[in-house]
């Protein structure tokens, strides 16, 4: 294997750990490492919201905290062309959202997410730039429990 290649599947596993990364942010309710995942001027944008910077990406987990009690993230299929300290990505996500329905029962709203993503590398570091949801579908389904709130 020559070095070119070596230095692609480095760089492909550095862009997975990224949004395995945003993934477990999101799911531990972690701000500041959600926001460190990022470039200062990222924009994440999705059906219905918007968000830019820093300091509104910080807050993505704790809104989502307060809105579902809890989510899990699983990442799957990612695809990326990275060309020098650019690259793009599809990556592929089922992200289920706890919450109780108007009668008290545990449900979980599911959306089938394809991210859209731009990424930059960094002081050698790869960081998303750009991250739009495009959801697929989604479902809603009772469950048997969900984490204590």
């Amino acid at each position: 294997m020559g070095t070119a290649q070596l230095d692609r599947l480095i760089d492909e596993a550095a862009l997975r750990r990224l949004v395995q990364q945003y993934a477990s942010a999101v799911d531990r309710n972690d701000g500041p490492l959600f926001a460190s995942l990022f470039v200062e001027d990222a924009v994440v944008e999705g059906p219905g919201f918007r968000f830019a910077g820093h300091e509104q990406l910080r807050a993505v987990p704790g809104q989502l905290a307060q809105q579902f009690r809890g989510t899990m993230h699983c990442v799957f299929n990612q695809l990326v062309t990275i060309e020098g300290d650019r690259a793009r990505g599809e990556t592929y996500c089922i992200a289920y959202h706890g919450l109780v329905d108007e009668t008290g029962h545990p449900m979980t709203l599911d959306w089938a997410i394809r991210y859209q993503d731009r990424f930059v590398r960094r002081d050698g570091e790869w960081r998303i730039a750009y991250r739009l949801l495009v959801v697929e579908w989604t479902r809603t389904g009772r469950v048997e429990r969900l984490p204590a709130s």
